[in-house]
């Protein structure tokens, strides 16, 4: 299994910054990708930003070139640094962690709780 714990949300102005923190735990040597998922009340869970094999990245249209996404190299931790925040960012930010084998016989999310931002206008 694998635990993911979440940080670093709260209530900021719009043009504000904010970085989320997630911490993994457990069978972390098996992860394949780590990444950030919001859901916004009366709305779908979307995707924000994804880090494949500690590098390769990927973003949501509306994340580009305001939100950046890191991850340490040892896969215990993944990162989400947001600019230029806007009110449409309000929502609750998920972690999400992909792992495979050795320890699972294929690919199994595993989430984290949740972390709300909120962006006041």
């Amino acid at each position: 299994q694998v635990q993911l714990v979440e940080s670093g949300g709260g209530l900021v102005q719009a043009g504000d910054s904010l970085r989320l923190s997630c911490a993994a735990s457990g069978d972390t040597i098996c992860i394949s990708a780590m990444g950030w998922f919001r859901q916004a009340p009366g709305k779908e869970r979307e995707m924000v930003a994804r880090i494949i094999d500690g590098s390769i990245t990927y973003y949501a249209d509306s994340s580009k070139g305001r939100f950046t996404i890191s991850a340490d190299n040892a896969k215990t931790a993944v990162f989400l640094h947001m600019d230029s925040l806007k009110p449409e960012d309000t929502a609750v930010y998920f972690c999400n962690a992909v792992a495979a084998k050795p320890c699972f016989d294929g690919d199994v999310d595993f989430w984290g709780q949740g972390t709300q931002v909120t962006v006041s206008s």
